[in-house]
């Protein structure tokens, strides 16, 4: 099991003598390496490269010398080719390697010391190859036999026996019998991807050459078809690759748009991607213009294209779901390269990118998700997948759609769960881009300073609280932490302090009122107060009926006007007066649904929802944040029907969840709900499941609009002000999805205590810690 080592542990391994100095050279190598990704080579891929023999004249020189002088450049110590491991364990991947560089020097008839070392460390290792607990590369039952036919009729003897050689020959008999009776378009595709070692076709081959002369972008397998039939286009890809790399090759190329994709997805897990802005919008300003022309690179690769499509969606660029048709069902993406490989990382790409739907039109995303996400249920119950990284990946995206999570929590897992060699073991081992371990420095460094930070506001926060005797109000239940919890871990940059700040004051605020109503006040107190409110700076000709009363007044009095002077000095123009109109807006909602209640009226669904989606409360906690997050807001843009809608859709689904999730809780006490209301409206035709069904289908597509406006080009609200009303809907989604969070305390002070107290937990290995030490 790999063990745990705090930030702290792992941070010093990270440091050295000048930290500030050491940060600037990481932000350096990253976004050098976003702009400009090194891709390492592959000593597999450049083996059966080095062994095209030439186009021109005599085929007993190799047609890419450079490539046999790399080989003989490159062998490790101990005999082998390919990635050391830093475990120091052998791995099939290397033993397919060294076997294919020993091939490519005996057939050209040099590097004999090279061969003999190459073939003794092959005959030290043999008992790994029958290992099936082993991993293997891709295809490696079929290639490793094909490569040790191929030396014999070569002539190499190898250190090891003849029954050794039979039970490695057998294994390839034993994996073309399991696929002999597969006739599918994947399994084909798979054939001829793993054709360095089998005796399929050329023709059959070729049929899967893509327009840049490759197969499947693989080095090795459009140099074993090259070998055995020339083809201009092919010959033209790997003399572009062999002279773009000088000796070497990839295990994939082309890769560019792959690596920076991947990237930038990792810096947005980790929450550091604000570093990069610039880079990162010059490399989707790039992708999306490489999109649209269909790119090959692209749309040849699932995984790829699925990571492209999201993450161009969610930054905001018009990307279609159409585009996605040719793999709309399992049965068309079975028929791909990855589906027959039963490829879990494209698949789970696959999922993630169907959850971006922003509208209840894209069927083919509805139809994406649900057969993805039944094909990652079935992998978290396969014995083979346990061991495998990705598990982890795949438990958390079913577990936390992306639509119920909160940025800083998501930021934590991928912290903690980060894998520094993340490698891809395709034919041969692909390792991640080479500054995964700067990116992990910059993530832990940044969490735990932001931790420090939330620590402290939380305290100005608690004091603010005695200072204005909200404490001393008995019914009100105390939610401090839990309403500075959602802003932390949202609007988690430190230098947003100003709108966590005003987001937490208001939610304690909302909360306190919403008791008083709920519990604690009678109808004088709450007409009192809804009094006192309207006349707001005029309110000293009204009398204080209560002390609770006075409390809960001025600490809205004030409060709003601080924080309206603050804000107004921001925009650097009057906001006070917004402020106090949402604060009057919902007391006159809330006041409403407490003469309901008192009358015993049953209003409509209608009537319900226009109170209930401002009486939730949501309207004075966001919309004073959005004054605090670096864009100016006009008053034109407050109250455009931009901003009205982003709040409308927002308030609604939120509303509803709230409904679902605190229906028995409600109804206990006599309260009114869009549940009940439907069912009593329904007359009798409708179960309260059958009602809870219906409004969360309508959430769904609340949800789905929401996301299309705060999504889309050149809006009037400014995209970082649209971006709270979509942080706000998650928040709720995550609060209400299975429980109601505020009346589960455990839940919620675990949540709190990860984002704000607990210190980092990191799970990778001392090895990594080690090597770190010594850099």
């Amino acid at each position: 099991m790999t063990p745990s080592h705090t930030a702290e542990n792992v941070q010093r391994a990270f440091v050295g003598e000048n930290p500030s100095l050491q940060k600037m050279e990481r932000k350096a190598r990253i976004k050098k390496q976003l702009l400009e990704p090194k891709i390492m080579t592959s000593a597999y891929d450049t083996a059966w490269v080095a062994m095209v023999p030439a186009i021109m004249g005599s085929s007993q020189v190799p047609c890419f010398p450079s490539c046999v002088e790399w080989i003989l450049q490159n062998q490790q110590g101990n005999g082998s080719w390919g990635i050391p491991q830093a475990n120091c364990l052998v791995n099939k991947d290397v033993m397919s390697s060294t076997l294919a560089c020993v091939l490519a020097l005996k057939k050209w008839n040099v590097g004999k010391k090279h061969i003999r070392r190459g073939l003794n460390f092959i005959g030290r290792n043999i008992s790994i190859i029958m290992d099936d607990k082993i991993d293997a590369p891709i295809g490696f039952n079929v290639i490793f036999p094909g490569m040790i036919s191929l030396a014999i009729g070569m002539g190499l003897q190898f250190p090891f026996g003849q029954t050794d050689v039979d039970v490695i020959l057998h294994l390839r008999e034993i994996e073309l019998e399991r696929l002999a009776g597969d006739k599918s378009l994947g399994r084909e595709a798979y054939m001829a991807y793993v054709s360095e070692g089998n005796l399929l076709d050329v023709n059959e081959v070729m049929k899967f050459q893509g327009m840049n002369g490759s197969l499947f972008n693989s080095p090795s397998a459009t140099a074993a078809a090259l070998i055995k039939n020339y083809d201009d286009r092919a010959h033209q890809y790997l003399f572009l690759l062999v002279s773009k790399f000088g000796g070497s090759v990839p295990t994939v190329y082309p890769t560019t748009i792959r690596c920076q994709i991947s990237m930038v997805d990792t810096l947005e897990k980790v929450g550091i991607s604000q570093h990069f802005s610039r880079e990162i919008k010059s490399i989707l300003d790039m992708t999306y213009s490489l999109w649209l022309q269909r790119d090959e690179e692209i749309m040849s690769d699932v995984s790829t294209f699925a990571t492209v499509f999201r993450i161009l969606r969610m930054n905001g660029y018009d990307v279609s779901s159409d585009e996605l048709s040719h793999i709309e069902d399992a049965f068309t993406f079975q028929n791909s390269l990855e589906g027959y490989l039963h490829d879990t990382r494209a698949i789970l790409e696959l999922y993630k990118a169907s959850r971006v739907s922003v509208s209840e039109n894209e069927l083919i995303l509805d139809t994406i998700g649900d057969w993805t996400g039944n094909l990652l249920r079935e992998k978290l119950f396969d014995d083979r997948m346990q061991s495998e990284p990705i598990l982890g990946e795949v438990e958390y995206a079913l577990k936390f759609p992306f639509y119920a999570t909160m940025e800083r929590l998501d930021h934590k897992w991928n912290i903690e769960n980060f894998n520094a060699r993340a490698s891809h073991i395709l034919k041969t081992e692909q390792l991640p881009c080479c500054v995964n371990q700067d990116i992990l420095a910059i993530a832990i460094e940044d969490f735990s300073y932001a931790q420090s930070v939330y620590q402290d506001e939380l305290q100005l926060l608690e004091s603010w609280v005695k200072e204005n005797k909200l404490d001393q109000l008995i019914f009100a239940r105390q939610r401090m932490k839990y309403c500075y919890l959602a802003t932390a871990a949202t609007l988690f940059p430190p230098e947003l302090s100003d709108a966590r700040i005003s987001w937490a004051k208001n939610s304690v605020l909302i909360n306190v009122v919403d008791d008083f109503f709920d519990v604690a006040g009678s109808i004088d107190e709450l007409e009192n107060l809804v009094a006192l409110v309207k006349n707001w700076d005029d309110h000293s000709k009204d009398e204080f009926c209560s002390e609770e009363v006075k409390i809960l007044f001025n600490a809205i009095y004030t409060t709003t006007n601080q924080l309206g002077a603050i804000a107004s000095a921001v925009q650097r123009h009057d906001v006070t007066k917004h402020l106090i109109q949402l604060w009057q807006e919902l007391l006159r909602s809330m006041m409403a649904e407490a003469d309901w209640r008192m009358r015993q009226y049953v209003p409509t669904i209608q009537e319900y929802m226009e109170k209930a989606v401002v009486s939730f409360t949501l309207a004075p906690i966001l919309l004073p944040a959005s004054y605090f997050v670096g864009q100016k807001l006009l008053g034109c843009v407050v109250n455009n029907q931009e901003y009205n809608e982003l709040f409308r859709l927002m308030g609604t689904s939120c509303r509803i969840l709230n409904d679902i999730q605190g229906y028995e809780r409600e109804s206990s006490e006599e309260k009114l709900d869009s549940v009940s209301l439907l069912v009593q409206h329904s007359d009798g035709s409708m179960s309260i499941e059958e009602a809870k069904e219906t409004l969360q289908r309508s959430v769904a597509s609340y949800r789905k609009d929401l996301l299309r406006l705060v999504l889309k080009e050149d809006g009037v609200v400014p995209r970082e002000c649209r971006d709270l009303f979509w942080k706000m809907c998650k928040i709720c989604h995550l609060f209400y999805s299975h429980t109601d969070a505020f009346t589960s305390p455990s839940e919620m002070m675990s949540t709190v205590n990860a984002v704000i107290n607990d210190p980092l937990k990191l799970h990778i290995s001392n090895s990594f810690i080690a090597a770190q030490s010594k850099e």
